[in-house]
C-alpha cells in the first residue's frame, strides 16, 4: 500500500509546487508590465516637458513676452533671436565665427525654425530621431558659445562657470537622444500613429 500512495504523494507535491511557481511568475511578470508602464509615462512626461522648453523659447523669442525677450524686442517687432546672444560672446575657439553669425537673417530662421520644430516634434511625440539630430546639433553650437571649459573671458574676468564640461545643453541634447531611443512618442502622443503613415514607415529615420 506504501508503494501505491507514494506517487499520490509526490504528485500532490509537485502540484502544489507548480502553482506557487506559477503565482510567482505571474506576479514578477506584473510587477514588471507595472515598471515599464511607469517608465513610459516617465519618458512621455520629460519629452513633454523638454517640448514646452523649446516652444516657449520659440514663443518668447518671437513675440517678446519680457521673459527672455523684453517687451518690443520680439521677432515679429523687428529684433533679431540670434543678435543678443551671438555678439555677447567672449570665450571659445568659435568667438569670432559666432559674431559674424549674430543677426544674420539665415541663422535667424534656422535658429528659430529648430526650436519650433523640435518642439512640436516633442510635444506630439512624432519625428523624434529627426528632433534629436537636430536638437543634438543646436545644443552643441549653444554649448560651444558659452564653452564651459573657460575659466575666463576673452578680457580676462571670470567667465563664472561651475563646471568645464556638463552644462544644460549637455543635458538636454543626452535627453532628446534617450527619448528618441525609446520611441517615447508612443505614450501620450502621436508615435504610433506617425509611424503607421506610409512614408513614415518608408523612411525609419523619420520616426
Amino acid at each position: 500500500m506504501a508503494v501505491h500512495h507514494h506517487p499520490h504523494r509526490r504528485m500532490g507535491f509537485h502540484l502544489s509546487f507548480t502553482g506557487r511557481t506559477g503565482t510567482r511568475a505571474a506576479s514578477a511578470s506584473a510587477t514588471t508590465a507595472s515598471t515599464a508602464t511607469a517608465g513610459a509615462h516617465a519618458l512621455a512626461g520629460l519629452r513633454l516637458l523638454l517640448g514646452f522648453v523649446f516652444l516657449w523659447a520659440f514663443l518668447d523669442k518671437t513675440f517678446g513676452f519680457g521673459y527672455a525677450t523684453p517687451s518690443g524686442k520680439g521677432w515679429i517687432d523687428g529684433g533679431s533671436p540670434t543678435k543678443g546672444f551671438l555678439s555677447s560672446v567672449a570665450a571659445g575657439p568659435m568667438e569670432s565665427t559666432f559674431h559674424d553669425w549674430a543677426g544674420q537673417g539665415w541663422a535667424d530662421w534656422l535658429f528659430m525654425l529648430g526650436l519650433l520644430g523640435i518642439g512640436v516634434a516633442l510635444a506630439a511625440g512624432i519625428g523624434l530621431r529627426l528632433a534629436a539630430a537636430a536638437g543634438t546639433v543646436m545644443m552643441a553650437l549653444m554649448w560651444m558659445a558659452e564653452w564651459p571649459p573657460a575659466k575666463h573671458l576673452s578680457d580676462g574676468t571670470a567667465s563664472m562657470s561651475t563646471n568645464p564640461f556638463a552644462d544644460y545643453h549637455l543635458v538636454y541634447a543626452v535627453a532628446l537622444i534617450a527619448l528618441a531611443a525609446a520611441g517615447a512618442g508612443a505614450t501620450w502622443g502621436l508615435g504610433r500613429v506617425w509611424a503607421r503613415l506610409p512614408f513614415v514607415s518608408r523612411n525609419r529615420w523619420l520616426r
